[in-house]
């Protein structure tokens, strides 16, 4: 059996201010768990844009960065096969965890499940949360027993399965449990029956999974940025960001489609461009638009992320239909985090928020559901001095 003891004696001959910011009493040893494009397999069937939400060694070192600035120290591990034995190498205090997962029904909850397992904490939404957010069918079935909007759609388990009488051309088709665009292009907007079926067909072969098909909305696309959740303004490093419902409401974000290389679609072609390339989309943020449509844009995205469980950080893809009105698509819980590329590493920097500061407060925000923050002023323990703090208690067990 191994221990990680938490500390919260400071030592006397600390002589620094009081910190007024909810700090842990010692530094942490954070994991950084993801999967690297090019270093994890890729099944030999899978798809031409397989591992298209794999992550980048550059996106991996500055979240290590954006932690250790903070006197923490990191590792990364690789979510495979090994991660068992390497959490119990390293006895991680908590877990940065952007893990995409290895295939199969609700993938992103692979990693949550096995921290749990271990009783190790983590970052961001837990595991039921992560199944089903990638569940879009199942997502959008929880949205409308929510009373939100979503578009009208139906999950086809065989192209030849009976037409809902509630979808109305034109339709869009796009797989059950993808992200990144992976599955679009500009054959997912279909206009009859012959084209519907052909693009199912296409979709159960290419990712061996069903096909969602949608009513396709043809208004303005925004994503929307959620933080927070319980008690967010009591351990935030920032208090002062969060509302009294305690989420930071960030900017919107619109994703304006003409200049992409896919019109009118949030392509994987797109989303593989830099911004401000040739054929990818503008971002725009903040976006114009009057008040009472930013205010409505940020309440549904709290409330899609609300109703699904999700903690933390998300992102919300919000689109307006024929009727002007705003519809939820999709939510991701695990938001890409690569520097000026992701969509909320740039609604970040839009909002004034630090690459930085956005990483250390997912951490923390994080770090404190799991009662690894005090609310009490605590003085900063310098890393020297860590050998002269007594532990006063034992409040995680590792099986080793």
């Amino acid at each position: 059996m191994t221990t990680i003891k938490h500390y919260t004696q400071e030592s006397p001959e600390d002589d620094k201010p009081p910190d007024i910011r909810p700090r842990p009493a010692r530094p942490w040893r954070v994991a950084v768990i993801a999967n690297i494009k090019g270093e994890t397999p890729i099944p030999e069937d899978a798809p031409p844009d397989a591992g298209a939400e794999f992550d980048s060694p550059k996106t991996i070192q500055a979240i290590r960065t954006a932690i250790e600035s903070d006197g923490h120290t990191t590792i990364f591990l690789q979510a495979d096969s090994n991660l068992p034995q390497a959490l119990r190498d390293y006895c991680p205090d908590i877990c940065f965890n952007i893990a995409e997962g290895l295939g199969g029904d609700g993938r992103e909850a692979q990693v949550p499940a096995l921290l749990e397992m271990l009783k190790i904490p983590y970052t961001a939404s837990r595991v039921v949360t992560s199944a089903i957010s990638l569940e879009k069918t199942v997502t959008k079935r929880i949205w409308h027993d929510h009373h939100l909007p979503t578009a009208a759609f139906q999950e086809f388990e065989t192209p030849d399965d009976p037409i809902s009488p509630d979808l109305r051309y034109p339709l869009f088709v796009k797989p059950v449990r993808e992200g990144t665009g992976m599955g679009t292009d500009e054959n997912s907007v279909v206009f009859d029956e012959i084209q519907l079926r052909q693009r199912v067909k296409w979709i159960i072969e290419t990712y061996h999974q069903p096909a969602l098909v949608e009513t396709y909305l043809s208004g303005r696309e925004f994503t929307v940025a959620v933080m927070g959740g319980p008690h967010a303004r009591q351990y935030s490093r920032h208090p002062e960001w969060y509302a009294e419902d305690d989420f930071h409401r960030f900017p919107i974000m619109e994703i304006y489609h003409n200049t992409s290389i896919t019109p009118g679609i949030y392509s994987h072609e797109a989303k593989l461009r830099q911004p401000g390339e040739e054929g990818a989309p503008l971002y725009l943020c903040p976006a114009t638009v009057d008040e009472s449509l930013a205010t409505r844009l940020n309440d549904l995205a709290i409330l899609a992320h609300k109703a699904i469980g999700a903690l933390d950080i998300s992102r919300v893809d919000i689109r307006l239909g024929a009727d002007g009105k705003p519809y939820l698509m999709e939510i991701n819980t695990l938001p890409g985090l690569s520097p000026g590329y992701s969509d909320l590493c740039m609604i970040a920097e839009a909002d004034g928020i630090t690459y930085r500061d956005l990483i250390l407060e997912i951490l923390y925000l994080g770090a404190a559901r799991f009662g690894l923050l005090s609310t009490q002023p605590l003085r900063q323990v310098r890393i020297s001095q860590r050998a002269s703090i007594r532990p006063t208690a034992i409040t995680t067990s590792l099986i080793k």
